[in-house]
């Protein structure tokens, strides 16, 4: 009888040690499970090794809003002999586009103003200031006129999303006020994002919460200008290094963001989200699970 209950006992515990060891796989499986998000498409991959670790309609084409200005700056931090500090004039056209469309967030830059080309890029992304992409496009393309420039800057974003690889993705406009044809796609998003984050002045300015930045005036003197950068991850996300919002009425809410948490870093976009609260929440589950990957 002794023997028999021990022989009971081992199996009593046996079967505990079994049903711990599957509540464990459990609780595990529950924590990696692939989150539901808000957003129409989502990506998020490995940066250093491009490995995909979520995908949610993640090659469908979709409007971007001011994710496009990943590309304006990538576009010019490319340009052969880039002088960060040369100067630009702030036309009015600038500020007369700021106008004319409603939806176009702004820098504020004031016409006279000599900005340098590194503080254009600020205003570009913190502010998302349509009219910094502006004065960029009209800086960086060629042509005998502002039209012919622009429309010059807008070919290079195309020819640079070609030369990457970006196949579901083309641009219409310097900033993401489309006109029928300024789509890309979660992972193409992604894949851009990556490529600018390779330029150390990109990063830096992607990282800025917040900056003051000294400019000269149309009469010679000087001015501060103030920039708050949209992306609310920063400060309120542990490791975020980037990247880029963008809405519309057609884009709804997007988000391109990064994070590096212990030497990993991880990379995507969601498009296509129902408000700044919903994106931000996306990513956040996003970069959630790609760091338990």
């Amino acid at each position: 009888m002794k023997g028999l209950r021990r022989v009971s006992a081992v199996t009593i515990t046996a079967g505990a040690v079994l049903t711990a060891g599957a509540f464990t796989a459990s609780a595990q499986a529950a924590t990696t499970a692939s989150p539901t998000i808000a957003a129409k498409g989502g990506f998020v991959m490995n940066n250093a090794t491009g490995k995909s670790l979520f995908t949610k309609a993640a090659d469908t084409r979709l409007s971007t809003g001011s994710t496009t200005k990943i590309m304006t700056a990538r576009v010019v931090l490319a340009q052969p002999n880039l002088n960060l500090d040369a100067k630009v004039t702030v036309q009015k056209a600038y500020s007369d586009y700021i106008v004319d469309n409603n939806w176009a967030s702004s820098a504020k830059l004031i016409v006279g103003d000599k900005v340098t080309v590194r503080q254009l890029l600020y205003g570009l992304m913190l502010p998302s200031g349509c009219d910094a992409a502006y004065a960029l496009a009209d800086k960086f393309g060629t042509g005998s006129t502002r039209a012919a420039r622009v429309k010059s800057f807008i070919g290079k974003m195309n020819t640079t999303a070609k030369s990457l690889g970006l196949t579901n993705t083309h641009f219409d406009s310097f900033d993401g006020i489309g006109h029928g044809a300024n789509y890309s796609t979660p992972r193409d998003l992604t894949k851009l994002a990556s490529s600018a984050m390779k330029y150390s002045t990109f990063r830096s300015v992607v990282k800025t919460k917040s900056t003051k930045q000294k400019v000269t005036t149309k009469s010679g003197g000087y001015r501060y200008m103030s920039w708050t950068n949209t992306n609310n991850l920063l400060g309120s996300y542990s490791g975020t290094i980037g990247v880029k919002t963008g809405s519309g009425p057609e884009a709804k809410y997007c988000l391109v963001f990064a994070a590096t948490r212990s030497g990993k870093t991880v990379i995507g976009t969601v498009l296509a989200s129902t408000s700044v609260d919903a994106r931000t929440k996306d990513a956040k589950k996003l970069m959630d699970y790609g760091f338990s990957r």
